[in-house]
């Protein structure tokens, strides 16, 4: 039977350590280093010949996390590794998942592409933000929900009154995934964007009167959209409105616009390391979540199981 080894890049060592620390392996040694130009050199400082490694890292900005990425699936397949997997918690550059406009690249495709010629047999990621991504593979992927993660702290919050809304309509079925679990009724924000992060116009679509709201969305960058959708349905008559958002992008004044909203709290998970800090900010791991699905590939059981929250 082949040996696990699990490897991290530079950006996600501080996940991919409480992952390996769940599954029960320490991580394996590979040095990342840059020439004075900023190249990226891998080295693996342990023989991986026959293993089946598992490669740890999001693949976040900037690009140089991806090419660090390629890099070392490059470097298992020429050491004669057996069989290559890329975890990557947050998948980047999903939200350019097909042609909106003329003359754009379908930038999740590309990527796709690039980890297949690297030489990656398996994917296990985490929410993408468009789950037919992963037509994007010819190689199989195994996409885990990260409602396994915050259905359980909702149920422990015991909120009276729940509504889950989703902030735009690409996101119900989503949102819908959630008010199943907990028997809970579901709102929708329509919105409409002039440009990239920059909202034109939104309207409620159902009743929030006197209820406790849960927005549910798989990233948050800007903060923008989460907080205009808040304030709406404060304005709607809701008791409350809490937040949860899989991958805390957290760009630009994102912490501020967060801390100087209606809302009540956001959770987020550790998919991307925050760069802030806001007294509304709650994080939860995902590093149980994918250590289990290690485990249930390397014994070929079903991951069927981890979807049932």
């Amino acid at each position: 039977m082949s040996s696990v080894k699990l490897f991290s890049g530079t950006t996600s060592l501080y996940l991919a350590e409480r992952i390996a620390s769940a599954y029960g392996k320490p991580l394996g040694s590979v040095a990342l280093k840059r020439f004075s130009d900023g190249e990226i050199s891998v080295h693996f400082d342990e023989s991986i010949r026959g293993a089946e490694v598992y490669i740890i890292q999001s693949t976040i900005p900037p690009s140089d996390n991806i090419m660090e990425m390629l890099l070392m699936v490059d470097a298992c397949r020429r050491a004669s590794a057996a069989y290559v997997t890329i975890v990557v918690p947050y998948f980047g550059y999903a939200r350019q998942d097909r042609k909106d406009r003329p003359r754009v690249p379908i930038a999740a495709k590309l990527v796709a592409n690039l980890f297949q010629a690297a030489g990656a047999d398996r994917l296990i990621t985490c929410d993408l933000h468009a789950g037919q991504i992963q037509g994007f593979f010819d190689f199989p992927v195994d996409h885990l929900d990260g409602a396994a993660i915050f259905v359980p702290y909702l149920r422990s919050l015991n909120i009276e009154n729940l509504i889950f809304a989703s902030p735009d309509v690409g996101g119900v079925a989503r949102t819908r995934s959630f008010s199943k679990y907990l028997n809970a009724e579901l709102v929708v924000c329509d919105k409409h964007r002039k440009k990239a992060n920059e909202i034109a116009g939104m309207q409620l679509i159902g009743d929030v009167k006197d209820a406790n709201v849960v927005l549910i969305d798989d990233l948050i960058d800007t903060g923008g959209t989460i907080s205009k959708a808040a304030q709406m349905i404060m304005d709607k008559g809701a008791k409350s409105v809490r937040a949860i958002a899989t991958h805390p992008v957290l760009s630009g004044n994102a912490y501020e616009t967060i801390e100087n909203s209606v809302l009540e709290e956001l959770v987020v998970t550790d998919t991307i390391p925050l760069k802030g800090t806001s007294s509304k900010i709650k994080v939860l791991t995902v590093a149980d979540l994918f250590a289990k699905a290690i485990r249930k590939l390397q014994d070929n059981e079903s991951i069927s199981s981890l979807f049932v929250v």
